[in-house]
Formats: structure tokens, sequence, C-alpha cells
């Protein structure tokens, strides 16, 4: 029995990028990122079950070197103060998110969900990790004190949904083109305001206030 490698699915994930990158998503094709990789199809499911899952790894790969290593970091940081921990956070995440090849892969996840199940392999993949982490950092600072008490995963979602309105939505869209990092400085920090603004202790200060 042929054992599974890490150097082996690197290089299956960097062949798989590159035809993707340069075929599209409809246009690439397993036998082709097999011969690219230098293998044959039948190790390549050994690795992957599908293309659609493949698709996944790949979009995932830059979030998964970047985004989560940010993300342990919010999650040891309980000690510091909450607004500059979510404005790191978003600033980093958005970097990533709002990319020009990240938002190409969600039009992708997007275009393909009604014939295929990759949707739901990509949130479950990627954002949903994303998001109970995120969660569960958001009710050790409720525990604490430094947040109302709420549904922790409701809070998660919507900082989510208001870092990505300002950048990844108008991306998704064409509206704008990819941001620059003033903007999505900008933009990470109003909603930081807005959400500590809604999930602040109740007495109307939010953490940076109360501590200046």
């Amino acid at each position: 029995m042929r054992v599974l490698t890490d150097s082996k699915r690197d290089a299956i994930l960097q062949a798989a990028a590159d035809i993707f990158h340069e075929q599209g998503f409809e246009g690439a094709s397993m036998a082709g990122i097999a011969t690219r990789v230098g293998g044959s199809k039948s190790t390549l499911y050994r690795y992957f079950s599908s293309k659609e899952e493949l698709f996944v790894a790949v979009s995932h790969q830059a979030a998964k070197d970047q985004i989560l290593p940010t993300l342990e970091i919010l999650l040891a940081s309980t000690d510091q103060e909450l607004g500059s921990v979510l404005r790191r956070f978003g600033e980093t995440a958005l970097a990533i998110v709002a990319s020009e090849p990240a938002i190409k892969a969600m039009r992708t996840v997007i275009s393909e969900s009604g014939r295929s199940d990759i949707g739901k392999l990509f949130y479950e993949t990627g954002p949903q990790i994303a998001m109970n982490a995120l969660a569960e950092f958001f009710r050790a600072r409720m525990l604490a004190g430094t947040l109302r008490q709420a549904d922790p995963c409701v809070a998660a979602r919507h900082l989510i949904a208001l870092f990505e309105s300002e950048t990844v939505f108008p991306c998704l869209m064409g509206i704008r083109s990819e941001l620059s990092r003033a903007e999505l400085k900008g933009a990470v920090q109003r909603a930081v305001d807005v959400f500590l603004g809604g999930y602040g202790r109740g007495d109307g200060k939010t953490e940076t206030e109360t501590i200046a």
C-alpha cells in the first residue's frame, strides 16, 4: 500500500492551482492535473475524491497558511485590548479574502454550487472553521465581561458580515477592483467600531473608551 505524503499533496495542490488559473474550473480536469503532476489519475484520487474537493483545497491554501495562524494569536490574546485585536485580525484576514485570487475562487464556488456540493465543501473546510474559532473567542470575552452576553456564534457572523460589507461584497459583484491597504484598514476600523457599539458591555462605552 502506497503511503500518502505531504510533499506529494503539496505538489498536487501547486499543479492544480496552475491549471485552475490557466483553464478555469470547468476547463480543468483531474486527468490534466495528474499529467501536470507527473502521476496517474488513480494516485490523484487517493488524495482528493473529486475535482470540487481539490479546487476547495487549492482555494483554502493561502487562508490556512496566513489566516489560521492569526486566529490562533487572536484566541490567545485574552489580556489585550479587544478593538486592537479585532482590527489586526480583520486586516490580516481581508488582505487574503478580498484579494483578486480569492474573489475569483469564490465566484467559481458560487457558480458551481447549484450543480455540485462544492459550496458545502468550501464552507465546511474554511469559513465554518474560522467562524467557530471566532465564536469561541467571543464566548470567552463574554464570560470575562469584555462583551455583553449574547450568542457568540451570531456575534461572529455579525463581525464577518461587517468586515465583508465594504470589501468582499463589492469586489464579488464587480463594483470594485482589489482594494488598497488603506481602504481595507478604514473598512475594518468602521466594522470594529460598529461591532463594539452593538456588542459592548451595555454601559454605552466600548472597551477602548473604558480603558482610556
